[in-house]
């Protein structure tokens, strides 16, 4: 049973609906800073919604490139055509696919046979005895197997023999300026055909209407395919001549960022170059690498030429994206952009509090407003409420009380609400001015003739007591008791009004019943809290003065007179 019911709440949870109170405020100045922000956000989204075209879907580029080299250079008592420094081998041996090697500097050793020879004069190589020398050693760093002799190298130098392909190479610098620095004139054709799978788009850089004799410029000719070498270096900001000496690694980046709606289609290449490599680098500059080229003699011997090759390796990125219009994206944009204006409502309310946090200054304003916003609850034995007449709030006063209650500071708990009004009965300004002028006298006769009325006491007739939290009057300053009035004596004290009160409870109640006392007082006093408090969500943490506790149960007294609190017993 206890699980059906628990599932039969779950379930009526469902069908309720919960909205947020809020609270108006007529503020010319928040309402200026709430509309500011609105604006800016709303600029922001309109320019990110077009600019960025955030109502497309994206979807990033696949591509493939394939480069072709024209070019002949006139070096070395010999033509170096595109068969020579082109190596196209060293393209498919480096981790970057689309890639190509142009050589511009060179170091020769030719006519290398295997036999045996010096090595070349290092550290580690040069001897003076056989005892320096290890047969069958073979070093990292070294050209060849040493065969455990010590022989001449020069003049002045002896380094251990090895078994290589002799002679040696010298670890010589390259040459300047470099051997083929006229490689600054070759041209190289990229072809870069692009694809979008999502959107079943293909397109190439190579237009139907392609000029072959075009030579790529940002300017005149920014979407050429044909691009000059040099020219590529000077837009990567570096110079040919220097980096040809020892080789480099430059990067050849096509953007493509493609716009497919058919009503402002575009979809063209974007070039640019930069130096990948570290130019600074002290140890192992610029790019080279070792190759050779063989061949046999008529006696049937295998020769070779030994190149170490200086060049510039270019590696061409394409990156980008396409987009379409749809308008799941569009929507999607537009639902989380809206969050954005609650940035305003946040910055007014960081502001308020703020201002809570701070003691620097009071402004009446936000005092009334984050009374209005922010409700503490507390516990009902940790505080009290207390109404005055002559006050148009509610006070709260912390416990445990230092003094009496009459005396004791508190705080502004809320506006005074508005008061009760019974309907049932209504006085003509007449029988009020009348009342009002008896009571007034009633007040002053009292003031002057009850020499029992406690310090605390403001109005002349609260009665004496030690307690300090029974200590209470229905005003803060001296003057006419609340008992006194019409209204009291018609919202409180009538036995009409009480009678239904108690009927509208319970319609079936004895209203001749021996305890009728009990119920009417009890009920006087919920009339008093609506009263003066405004609601029923106190009555368990206010306090009744004394004057209108004392009239309350003179009017309908206990059968004893024991009566047990002080608040509503």
């Amino acid at each position: 049973e206890v699980l059906t019911m628990v599932a039969c709440g779950r379930l009526k949870d469902l069908f309720h609906y919960d909205s947020p109170k809020l609270i108006r405020v007529q503020s010319v100045g928040c309402v200026c800073v709430k509309w500011f922000i609105y604006l800016v956000i709303a600029v922001y989204v309109c320019y990110t919604l077009i600019v960025h075209k955030r109502y497309q879907e994206k979807e990033e580029v696949t591509s493939s490139v394939r480069t072709s080299l024209k070019g002949v250079a006139h070096a070395v008592s010999r033509i170096w055509d595109v068969a020579e420094y082109t190596i196209p081998m060293q393209a498919s041996l480096n981790s970057t696919r689309d890639s190509f090697f142009v050589m511009t500097n060179v170091i020769q050793t030719e006519n290398q046979l295997q036999g045996t020879c010096p090595e070349y004069p290092v550290a580690k190589t040069i001897c003076s005895s056989e005892k320096s020398c290890e047969k069958g050693s073979v070093d990292i760093h070294s050209n060849g197997v040493q065969t455990g002799r010590c022989v001449r190298y020069n003049a002045t130098l002896k380094t251990c023999e090895i078994m290589a392909w002799c002679p040696v190479q010298t670890e010589e610098a390259p040459p300047v300026p470099a051997v083929l620095r006229s490689s600054e004139d070759f041209t190289v054709l990229i072809k870069n055909n692009i694809h979008f799978p999502k959107f079943n788009y293909t397109i190439q850089n190579i237009s139907p209407n392609f000029n072959s004799s075009c030579i790529f410029n940002k300017i005149t000719s920014p979407l050429c395919p044909i691009f000059r070498l040099g020219d590529i270096l000077q837009e990567a900001k570096e110079n040919f001549s220097e980096v040809a000496v020892k080789g480099g690694i430059i990067a050849i980046e096509i953007k493509w960022d493609c716009n497919l709606d058919s009503w402002s289609y575009s979809c063209s290449p974007e070039y640019s170059f930069r130096r990948l490599d570290d130019k600074t680098r002290s140890q192992y500059p610029g790019f080279s690498f070792r190759f050779a080229r063989y061949h046999k003699l008529q006696n049937g011997r295998e020769q070779r030429t030994l190149f170490k090759a200086y060049g510039i390796r270019f590696d061409v990125l394409v990156f980008g994206t396409g987009g379409k219009f749809r308008s799941i994206e569009l929507f999607t944009f537009i639902g989380s952009t809206i969050t954005y204006f609650g940035v305003a409502l946040t910055a007014i309310e960081m502001c308020f509090h703020l201002y809570n946090c701070s003691s620097c200054c009071k402004i009446p304003f936000c005092e009334i407003l984050i009374r209005k916003k922010y409700e503490t609850v507390l516990r009902p034995k940790q505080v009290m409420f207390v109404s005055y007449v002559d006050e148009p709030h509610v006070t709260l006063i912390k416990k445990p009380l230092k003094t009496s209650l009459q005396y004791a500071e508190g705080s502004i708990f809320e506006d005074h609400p508005v008061k009760f009004c019974d309907p049932r009965s209504f006085c003509t300004s007449e029988s009020e001015n009348h009342d009002t002028g008896e009571s007034e006298l009633s007040w002053l006769m009292q003031s002057t003739s009850s020499p029992n009325c406690p310090k605390w006491c403001c109005c002349g007739r609260c009665k004496l007591t030690q307690k300090y939290h029974e200590q209470l009057c229905c005003r803060r300053t001296n003057g006419q008791c609340i008992t006194t009035t019409y209204w009291f004596k018609q919202l409180v004290l009538s036995r009409d009004t009480l009678n239904k009160a108690l009927l509208y409870k319970d319609p079936f109640l004895d209203l001749t019943g021996s305890n009728i006392n009990n119920e009417l007082r009890h009920v006087a006093y919920k009339q008093y809290v609506h009263w003066r408090f405004g609601s029923f969500d106190l009555e368990d943490r206010t306090v009744i003065p004394s004057c209108c506790r004392g009239k309350i149960r003179n009017t309908y007294p206990k059968a004893g007179g024991n009566y047990t609190g002080f608040q509503m017993e």
